[in-house]
């Protein structure tokens, strides 16, 4: 192997007895695989379908769900491939491709929450401003920023990272995240930095907001009439169950990094697997059932198909 070339394969550390179940793996994830695709995909089209829903809420719930497909697509086929493999191995540059795909589409995940919050508290706190403050064009930047901002954040930790030089070649993962850049011969103080402020920028600063703005809505419902309370309650809780989820996630994956927590191999394998199922069946099974206009439209087709 050229250490130099950033073709170089790497050893995927991370599977629990491959060689004994990787047939059933190999199943039970295929299903999950098209679970997950089929739920995120239904909701989508739904919305795109039903005019009722052509809301900004809606629109962001949309784009989240479309994450969770676009996450599933970037993770989901390599991995089907390693547990039919004898040996799980990957190149160091479709690592790098995946670990893009996994912090861009997280970045994208709490900047469209923050867009949610946003909308939430104009519906709520400034209802006879929302038509004019919410426009489609408005609700385009929040998506276009949404998607750019973490792509050319995340995009640059990458570029960084692919001129490193690796002197180890086994990755204790089944998905390529932040504890790739172990591989590296050493560690660079601009990169850490570097690393820290898109964390701020992407994770820290979105959460402050979201809190913030949840905060405010809920002290305004609660001064308000109880028709305000239960509306709170009942568009923005949803939200906030989501957001403590994806925290938690990447909570865990920065602990990974920054800590150097070194985990036992079956504790690593089962977080992976919440990620890569738990993650992208949670968002349309809330969103599905905790959003009124959303769980009509479900209902009315599911009972027409039986």
């Amino acid at each position: 192997m050229d250490s130099e070339l950033n073709e170089t394969y790497i050893t995927l550390g991370g599977y629990v007895e491959v060689e004994k179940y990787g047939y059933l793996y190999f199943v039970i994830m295929f299903t999950a695989y098209i679970v997950i695709l089929c739920f995120n995909c239904t909701i989508v089209c739904l919305i795109w379908m039903h005019k009722n829903l052509h809301e900004p809420m809606y629109i962001f719930i949309a784009a989240l769900l479309i994450n969770s497909v676009l996450l599933s697509i970037a993770i989901y086929p390599k991995l089907l491939s390693d547990f039919l493999s004898e040996k799980q191995v990957t190149t160091y540059s479709a690592c790098l491709l995946q670990t893009f795909m996994f912090y861009c589409l997280g970045g994208s995940e709490f900047l469209l929450l923050s867009a949610m919050a946003y909308d939430r508290y104009v519906s709520i706190c400034k209802p006879l401003r929302y038509p004019s403050i919410m426009r489609k064009r408005t609700v385009t930047v929040f998506l276009a920023l949404a998607w750019l901002v973490p792509a050319c954040e995340v995009g640059g930790q990458v570029i960084l990272s692919a001129r490193k030089k690796l002197c180890f070649f086994v990755f204790k993962g089944i998905i390529c995240n932040s504890t790739i850049f172990r591989l590296h011969c050493e560690r660079s103080a601009v990169q850490n930095i570097y690393g820290l402020v898109v964390l701020v920028n992407l994770i820290f600063f979105p959460v402050l907001f979201i809190l913030f703005t949840y905060i405010r809505i809920f002290i305004i419902a609660y001064q308000s009439c109880r028709e305000m309370r239960r509306k709170a309650a009942q568009t923005c809780l949803p939200h906030l169950i989501v957001l403590i989820n994806v925290s938690c996630l990447y909570a865990y994956d920065v602990l990974l990094l920054r800590m150097e927590i070194d985990f036992p191999q079956i504790v690593r394998f089962v977080m992976s697997l919440q990620t890569v199922i738990y993650h992208p069946l949670f968002n349309p099974i809330i969103y599905g059932l905790k959003m009124k206009e959303i769980y009509k439209h479900l209902n009315r087709l599911f009972v027409k198909r039986v």
